[in-house]
């Protein structure tokens, strides 16, 4: 598969976020954006992050250990 030059990846992870090559600028519902520089960026795909539109990986269960 080849992609084009100014193509970014995207990679759907299931049960969690989507991962992108970055740099992203992320254009909001609201018309504000979100910018990440990291190399790879998550972005929330179930909208339970605090730092929405990036995953902070809220989506995890939480289990109890005992």
């Amino acid at each position: 598969m080849t992609i084009e030059p100014d193509a970014r990846r995207v990679r759907v992870v299931p049960g969690g976020p989507m991962l992108v090559e970055g740099p992203v600028e992320v254009e909001l519902p609201d018309g504000t954006s979100a910018r990440s520089d990291r190399f790879v960026v998550a972005l929330c795909a179930c909208r339970r992050s605090r730092r929405f539109p990036f995953c902070d990986t809220s989506h995890r269960a939480k289990t109890r250990r005992t």
